[in-house]
């Protein structure tokens, strides 16, 4: 039989902490198992270099009745590995959380709880946030600029701990982007979205895997591949400069005949000429990520390369 709940987990370098993981996932499932809410556990190894696939196969041998462990034959991102427990999941509720426990499982119940009130979508806010100051503020200015640029309406981007209906994951398996952001994409897919408020812990045990440049790397993915808004700001901007730079060169040229040539201004003319140029090399920078995006999807590569899937016979 299917089960009602579908936990993901991706795991990369986590050895240390996967023993407290399970020591607090598996009582919180069991719990709602005892409610009558039947349950898998779907881990990711997404090509970790430390002992956390050897630690994952002996959690799999220990309860292989409700554990399945899905081994990455390489690195190929959270969002992959996500998508990989996606395709292999059986639930008609999938949840996703990260493995460094800065998600309480406990907090689990209350997604299920929220989704059989019959959303298909179901975020999570956190409460009191145990990430450092750049994080969070970055985290917030980047919210604001992505909702008003997709109108994709998630308050907390940045925390994993979420709830999937069945409708959405299909619709979510069935497409082939190479670089995506899963919660935006469940989010365009939802009839019902919703949010709730969870706790938020500090990492139990390693470090995170996400730098300052993971973090722009991010929002650039979130903004380039939902919306194309982005372009027309720059094709905009573009016409306002254009226009000022075409009155400043008519004004110049009044200034000569009129009154002659003046030395003092050339500093100002070098201003405003490194200004443009900027603002040239943005435009090209940006618009090389929508070619970049385009050049990927074309090549039609494996997203990821599943190497084996550790399950029992009958599942």
């Amino acid at each position: 039989m299917k089960p009602e709940l579908s936990v993901i987990i991706p795991v990369y370098n986590e050895e240390a902490g996967l023993g407290n993981l399970y020591a607090r996932l598996y009582p919180a499932l069991d719990q709602l198992a005892a409610r009558g809410i039947s349950y898998e556990v779907v881990f990711v190894n997404d090509g970790s270099r430390d002992r956390s696939a050897a630690i994952l196969a002996d959690q799999f041998r220990a309860r292989a009745d409700v554990t399945r462990v899905v081994l990455f034959n390489g690195n190929y991102g959270q969002h992959m590995a996500i998508l990989a427990g996606f395709q292999a999941s059986r639930g008609a509720i999938v949840v996703t959380l990260d493995a460094d426990l800065q998600n309480p499982p406990e907090e689990i119940g209350a997604l299920v709880d929220k989704m059989r009130e019959g959303y298909d979508y179901v975020g999570s806010i956190r409460r009191k946030r145990q990430d450092a100051a750049w994080r969070t503020y970055l985290s917030k200015a980047m919210n604001r600029i992505r909702e008003k640029m997709t109108r994709i309406k998630i308050t907390d981007q940045g925390n994993m701990l979420r709830a999937y209906g069945r409708n959405v994951i299909d619709l979510i398996n069935q497409c082939t982007e190479v670089n995506t952001f899963v919660p935006a994409l469940a989010y365009t897919f939802a009839r019902k979205p919703t949010e709730i408020t969870v706790e938020h812990e500090e990492r139990s045990a390693g470090e995170s895997k996400y730098s300052f440049y993971s973090l722009i790397r991010l929002n650039f993915d979130l903004m380039t591949g939902f919306s194309i808004m982005p372009l027309q700001i720059f094709s905009m901007m573009g016409m306002v400069l254009s226009g000022a730079s075409g009155a400043l060169v008519l004004l110049l040229l009044i200034r000569r005949f009129f009154l002659g040539a003046e030395a003092e201004g050339l500093f100002t003319l070098f201003a405003i000429a490194f200004f443009m140029m900027g603002v040239i090399l943005f435009g090209i920078g940006l618009l090389g990520e929508y070619v970049g995006r385009i050049y990927q999807q074309v090549q039609g590569r494996p997203r990821f390369v599943v190497q084996t899937i550790l399950e029992q016979e009958n599942q």
